[in-house]
């Protein structure tokens, strides 16, 4: 499921940005173009508005004057007195004087404007216009007409908009070389994005369902023995039904602890946990324990030591009940993994920032691997040796209340064998 997810999702987020991406740049290849096309044809007008005051001190039109204007190349030049053809036209090729026809034709149907006035003795127009042929290229055409003593004087100047129309596709191409560039990227980055937005999902969604597995194996053994003592106690005598009604009576109280656990965690993983902050005494914290405890140690032949610093530690600013209960959890699991005559030893240190509460014991110990995997839901390091009432869900009870304090507990070894909780807060 997970998989079909993330790759509609990745396709989602990349051709929602790669649309945008392609969006903003048509639209800067649009606005580009246009700011070159005008740039272009100003250029043309103020090259040309050179050339006719140039053209307006001339008295005569030589071969030479016209040669310059072309410019090598650059121009194609028509010059036509009183109608008639110069001789200097000669010069175009065939495809140049097809050319030319098409740009007057242009000019004589479109452009051709009079003088407003008749002191004007030149006026000009500047128009682009494509050519008649097949696939023809661009220009910029300007037709310069000059009232003279010995008529009329005119001259067609022509420039190709091929330098443009080049730059303009060079620039086209590198936006979609860039673009696709920039896709392939996207598309990486929104694949790797939705994996990893979908990886907490996906591993609540493992959790869940251990969780809901491990649960159901749980209760499943208590609530076998109730039904089996259930049925029995119908056919047996008086005292061994008080048998059979006290084994339900535990195990009833014993999936009621596992049921209030689970309960527990449920408003932790919801966010409903209420945490009452006090200021609050460490010692006074560590003695309550301590002197809870003393009696189990004692019943199980296990030396129980406290040791509180020489000076006095300031007070820490959090829930009394719920810091009573997280080391209420770890005295519980330290007495119940460490063997008769072992030793259980409850510690408080202060380094001038940190209060930490310290609970070692030489028990069995906790492998390095299974270090991380502790305070998950339902899992016990020992499976085999774990009491009937160990559920697994003490040490993720913990760590969810001192999580919720802003504090930490880790695990270490204790030199010579054992386990040793640190609580900081």
């Amino acid at each position: 499921m997970f998989r079909k997810v993330h790759v509609r999702l990745a396709a989602l987020c990349a051709g929602i940005t790669i649309l945008i991406l392609l969006v903003m740049s048509c639209g800067y290849l649009y606005i580009s173009e246009r700011s070159l096309h005008t740039s272009s044809f100003a250029s043309f007008q103020n090259d040309m508005d050179t050339l006719i005051g140039s053209l307006e001190q001339q008295t005569i039109i030589t071969h030479e004057w016209l040669t310059r204007i072309e410019d090598n190349g650059k121009y194609l030049i028509n010059v036509i007195d009183n109608g008639i053809p110069f001789l200097y036209n000669e010069r175009n090729t065939p495809e140049q004087k097809q050319l030319f026809e098409t740009a007057w034709d242009v000019y004589d149907n479109r452009f051709k404007v009079e003088p407003l006035f008749s002191a004007y003795d030149t006026w000009h127009m500047e128009y682009p216009f494509s050519s008649a042929e097949e696939n023809g290229n661009d220009y910029y055409a300007c037709v310069i007409t000059s009232e003279r003593n010995t008529g009329t004087f005119q001259v067609m100047i022509l420039c190709s908009m091929k330098p443009l129309l080049m730059q303009i596709r060079t620039q086209r191409l590198l936006f979609l070389g860039l673009n696709l560039l920039a896709s392939v990227a996207l598309a990486l980055f929104s694949w790797y994005f939705t994996r990893q937005l979908l990886r907490p999902l996906e591993e609540n969604q493992r959790q869940q369902t251990q969780f809901i597995a491990s649960a159901s194996h749980e209760l499943r053994t208590p609530l076998a023995v109730i039904l089996s003592c259930a049925s029995a106690s119908i056919r047996a005598p008086g005292e061994e039904r008080m048998h059979f009604l006290e084994s339900i009576q535990s195990e009833g109280l014993r999936m009621s602890r596992l049921i209030d656990d689970m309960l527990l965690l449920t408003k932790a993983g919801d966010c409903r946990w209420s945490i009452r902050k006090e200021s609050a005494e460490p010692d006074t914290l560590l003695l309550d324990t301590f002197e809870a405890f003393e009696p189990v140690a004692a019943e199980r032949s296990i030396r129980f030591l406290i040791e509180l610093p020489d000076e006095a530690v300031p007070p820490v600013s959090c829930d009394p009940e719920r810091i009573r209960q997280v080391l209420s959890i770890l005295l519980h699991n330290a007495l119940s993994y460490t063997p008769e005559g072992g030793l259980v030893r409850l510690r408080l240190l202060y380094d001038g920032k940190n209060t930490k509460f310290l609970v070692t014991d030489n028990g069995i110990g906790i492998p390095d691997e299974e270090k991380k995997k502790i305070f998950e839901r339902f899992y016990r390091t020992d499976q085999a040796r774990s009491e009937k009432g160990h559920f697994g869900l003490g040490l993720c009870i913990a760590a969810e209340i001192i999580k919720a304090h802003h504090g930490r507990i880790k695990v270490s070894d204790t030199p010579g064998g054992g386990s040793t909780f640190t609580v900081v807060l």
